[in-house]
C-alpha cells in the first residue's frame, strides 16, 4: 500500500508547480508587452514567427483595455513557441540602458574613432569584416571628418560615419 502511495507522489512531483508555470507565463506576457512598445522597424529586426507578427499588428488596433489584457495573454501563449532568448537579446539592444546596447555603442564609437585616426588601414579591416561597406563613401566621409577635426569644426562627418556604421552592423 505504501509503495503505491509513494509511486503516486513521485508521479506528481515530476513537473513544475502551477505557481512556476504562472510565473513563466507572466514573464512571457511582460516580454510580449515590451514587443508592443517597439516601433515597426525594430519589430522587423526580431526573429519572430508570422503568427507573432500578426498578433503584434492586431494588438496595435485594439483600443479596449480588457481586450488588450486578453490579447496580451494570447501573445504570452504565442511566445511559448518563440525563441525567447534570441528575442530578449535583440530587445536588449534596443534598450538604451542595457549593457548589451552600451557594448554595441562603444564598439561603433571605437570603429569610428579608429577610422578617423588611422584611415585606409582600418577601412580595409572594416571592409574585410563587413563586405557590404561602401568603401568610396566611407573614404570620403573619413577625409571630411579629418578636415573637420583639423579645422576644429563641428563633427558632422563623424556623425555620418557613426550612422553608416550603425547601418552596416545592423543596429
Amino acid at each position: 500500500m505504501t509503495d503505491q502511495i509513494q509511486e503516486d507522489y513521485e508521479e506528481f512531483e515530476e513537473g513544475p508547480s502551477k505557481s512556476q508555470i504562472k510565473r513563466e507565463m507572466k514573464a512571457l506576457q511582460e516580454m510580449g508587452a515590451k514587443l508592443l512598445t517597439l516601433n515597426a522597424d525594430q519589430v522587423k529586426q526580431l526573429p519572430l514567427s508570422d503568427e507573432m507578427l500578426a498578433a503584434i499588428d492586431e494588438s496595435r488596433r485594439i483600443r479596449s483595455h480588457e481586450a488588450q489584457r486578453r490579447h496580451l495573454q494570447y501573445i504570452g501563449k504565442v511566445m511559448r513557441r518563440e525563441d525567447t532568448e534570441a528575442i530578449a537579446e535583440r530587445i536588449a539592444l534596443f534598450d538604451t540602458t542595457s549593457e548589451a546596447y552600451n557594448r554595441q555603442f562603444h564598439m561603433l564609437e571605437h570603429w569610428r574613432d579608429r577610422l578617423i585616426a588611422e584611415g585606409d588601414d582600418v577601412l580595409n579591416a572594416l571592409v574585410e569584416e563587413k563586405p557590404e561597406t561602401d568603401r568610396q563613401m566611407m573614404r570620403q566621409l573619413i577625409r571630411t571628418a579629418q578636415k573637420e577635426l583639423k579645422n576644429e569644426k563641428p563633427p558632422a562627418a563623424a556623425r555620418k560615419i557613426f550612422r553608416s556604421l550603425r547601418e552596416i552592423f545592423g543596429l
